[in-house]
């Protein structure tokens, strides 16, 4: 029997040289044959891992999420019922810090601009005047005239407004305690390094928001 040219240059063409050993090659797809359903093939196995790690990670990063907004609620709440007896809203809780925290608040030519003080709360302007109207009216600050620049306004800290940030302090190292009383201060060192790390992390990437009109009261 003779044999066709087709014959010969299919028995005579030679493997092509992939590179890799045929035994390997066989035992690797045995591997992904033999393995089960949803099961990861022994190659694939790292990959599966990582994958679960991240998701993992997600999982807890939202948990902990959750967990700060319910914190800050409940917080949030206790210390609004406990300034409820001084005539102290949070928002007018926040001001009068921030004000108390501007060196030299008792003076005039040194005390807060009302647009620093909208900034500091990061509120509008006219809610941080609305604010300001408020505490100037319960005697807590006065508004005064900017030695610099008659057109701005600086607030100024009275006597009131200083005890009022004296009960403010005291009240709120009250809820805190009694809310993180339960847990060790080595915990709680390392709850507010990971806190601190997280925002600083958070504000250099994201540009600031603009605050919201009726934000502050």
């Amino acid at each position: 029997m003779t044999t066709t040219p087709t014959d010969d240059a299919a028995s005579s063409s030679p493997v092509p040289n992939t590179g890799a050993n045929p035994e390997e090659t066989k035992r690797e797809e045995t591997n992904r044959e033999e393995a089960l359903p949803g099961e990861a093939a022994p190659g694939e196995a790292g990959s599966g891992e990582a994958n679960a790690t991240e998701a993992r990670a997600a999982d807890t990063a939202a948990e902990l999420a959750d967990a700060m907004t319910r914190a800050i609620k409940r917080i949030r709440r206790r210390t609004s019922e406990r300034l409820e007896p001084y005539g102290i809203t949070p928002g007018q809780g926040r001001a009068l810090r921030a004000l108390a925290h501007a060196p030299g608040c008792e003076l005039p030519g040194r005390a807060m601009r009302l647009s620093d003080l909208a900034d500091r709360l990061h509120i509008a302007p006219r809610s941080a005047t609305t604010v300001v109207d408020a505490l100037e009216e319960a005697g807590m600050v006065e508004r005064a005239p900017d030695p610099a620049d008659r057109r701005a306004v600086r607030i100024v800290l009275t006597a009131a407004g200083r005890s009022a940030v004296e009960q403010i302090g005291q009240v709120r190292h009250e809820v805190a305690q009694e809310y993180f009383g339960p847990v060790s201060p080595a915990d709680q060192d390392v709850l507010l390094r990971a806190l601190r790390t997280a925002e600083a992390a958070y504000a250099a990437t994201t540009p600031p928001c603009r605050p919201s009109p009726g934000a502050g009261r």
